[in-house]
């Protein structure tokens, strides 16, 4: 190998030299604006204005997060309010048919839910309450109950019609949480007609933490009804 091909830097070599000279162009000022780089009009444009091209690109990704920061902040301050006087409300609840009906008025005027549905396990008869067998439950949501754990999206056909009925054909996706305090009391699932709306990979936080307070409250009344609902 000559000399010539000794001296020969690589492209790597000259980026690992000029990240490890950060100060280079300042004594080789007049090189920035000597230096071209293909931009996409088709004219070369010099490395300042490359930069400088970066830098207005960063900022606008940089505001463009930070407006959908505001917006979700914004967004769980509303839903976070609309919750607490849910709870606040359910608390005051004295009966059954009370409670439900303070859950699908607040999810129908607050939280603007196209489709809610309770359904409670072995419920009365008399109560405003759909009520199912845990075994027709399982039947059709036995994963769910299985996990107890509160999903949103990823609701099938099947789960979608076992849980809202005739109104099932007009929900696009759905969201479940499960109705659970040491006993098995229900589902509370919530629908929509946008097939995107409620998602496998969305937030569920408010939806769980309504649900678990609502299988609190209903522990609480079969406890008053001498183990009934």
């Amino acid at each position: 190998m000559n000399n010539a091909e000794n001296d020969y830097l690589s492209a790597e070599q000259v980026a690992e030299y000029l990240l490890n000279n950060r100060d280079f162009f300042d004594a080789y000022k007049d090189l920035l604006f000597e230096l071209k780089i293909p931009h996409e009009s088709g004219r070369a444009i010099s490395l300042v204005e490359k930069q400088v091209s970066v830098m207005r690109e960063r900022n606008t990704d940089l505001r463009r997060r930070l407006s959908q920061l505001i917006q979700n902040a914004r967004e769980n301050d509303r839903l976070f309010e609309h919750t607490r006087r849910l709870v606040l409300a359910m608390l005051d609840c004295r009966s059954l048919d009370q409670l439900l009906d303070t859950v699908q008025q607040s999810f129908e005027s607050s939280f603007k839910v196209q489709f809610t549905s309770i359904i409670l396990f072995d419920a009365s008869p008399t109560s405003k309450a759909r009520s199912v067998t845990l075994n027709e439950a399982q039947h059709f949501l036995g994963r769910h109950l299985k996990s107890r754990q509160t999903v949103g999206g990823g609701l099938d056909s099947d789960e979608r019609k076992f849980l809202f009925g005739r109104d099932a054909i007009q929900v696009g996706s759905a969201a479940l949480a499960v109705l659970t305090h040491g006993d098995l009391f229900g589902v509370l699932a919530v629908g929509n007609r946008d097939v995107n709306y409620y998602r496998s990979s969305m937030g569920t936080l408010f939806l769980s933490y309504i649900g678990e307070v609502l299988a609190r409250m209903l522990h609480r009344i079969k406890l008053e009804n001498h183990g009934r609902l």
